[in-house]
């Protein structure tokens, strides 16, 4: 196999799983921001990934107040910012975490997510043919 070949094998599968990690990451803001539907004060949270997008060293997912989201570590290219919601009307408890939105959010991420997983797929199906010699 050629290594040119190897090497775009990689950067794909790098690609598909940056893809898979943050559609994951933004999946569990929506569901922190459903969580929090009725609590008083709540401002919902949005993913940012614009700083990550012009840099490639390993950057650690962090909220607005400085402290990690759960589950994120240091992760090359997957970095995001979180920041409050804005342009969204607050509840009079001050609340302004939108269902719809939110739902939305993770309808879409959970579609690029599956994306993502079908490519996968599709790439270790296409090994393991090459693997059996086409049997």
């Amino acid at each position: 196999m050629p290594v040119d070949s190897i090497k775009s094998d990689a950067s794909i599968m790098a690609a598909l799983g940056r893809q898979m990690t943050r559609a994951v990451q933004r999946e569990t803001l929506a569901a922190g921001n459903l969580a929090n539907l009725d609590t008083p004060g709540y401002r919902a949270r949005e993913a940012s990934f614009e700083a990550a997008l012009g840099s490639s060293g390993g950057l650690e997912l962090r909220a607005a107040e400085g402290k990690s989201l759960p589950g994120a570590g240091r992760t090359p290219g997957n970095a995001m910012t979180v920041k409050e919601t804005a342009d969204t009307a607050s509840r009079r408890d001050g609340n302004n975490v939108q269902l719809d939105h939110e739902l939305l959010e993770l309808n879409r991420a959970m579609g690029d997510f599956s994306a993502a997983q079908t490519v996968l797929a599709a790439k270790f199906r296409l090994v393991r043919y090459a693997i059996n010699d086409g049997r």
